[in-house]
């Protein structure tokens, strides 16, 4: 789940994948539809990669959040962002305990939980538990120490 091209465009609904960029802004693909649409700098435009949710010690990244909600849900669909507030609040106080309640607003949760969802559908969970799965190996066989190679004996007649 690489969320560095994955777009929230304001005023439209759903996840975009940043395509081609150009002079005057650039071309993205909804995630919903496939269909590209180009989008001019003037665009209120967020990364979800730079997207954060407030927590009483401080910000976590949404990819984290993300994570959070992949592992519960063992890289499956989560609740529906249709639920009631209630619902999905004791949801996402399962998912992140320390969230600050009084600046994380049902919409906020609502629009995290769809997001998820539509990422999920699309498969992007799913490739995000893999690569991390082999970032975890890579990092392990690097911290391991190498064995030391064997001297040749020699052979005498």
């Amino acid at each position: 789940m690489n969320l560095e091209k994955i777009l929230a465009i304001s005023g439209k609904p759903g996840l975009y994948v940043l395509k081609v960029q150009t002079r005057t802004g650039f071309v993205a693909e909804s995630l919903v539809d496939g269909k590209k649409i180009t989008v001019n700098l003037k665009s209120n435009v967020s990364l979800l990669s730079e997207i954060s949710v407030y927590t009483y010690e401080g910000e976590k990244p949404l990819k984290e959040v993300i994570a959070s909600i992949a592992t519960k849900e063992n890289n499956g669909p989560a609740i529906s962002h249709k639920e009631d507030n209630a619902t999905l609040a004791a949801y996402f106080k399962e998912i992140l305990p320390n969230y600050d309640d009084e600046r994380v607003y049902a919409s906020d949760i609502k629009k995290i939980i769809n997001w998820y969802n539509t990422l999920q559908s699309k498969g992007f969970i799913e490739a995000e538990a893999a690569s991390e799965e082999v970032a975890e190996t890579v990092a392990v066989e690097a911290e391991a120490p190498a064995e030391k190679p064997k001297k040749a004996k020699k052979v005498t007649e």
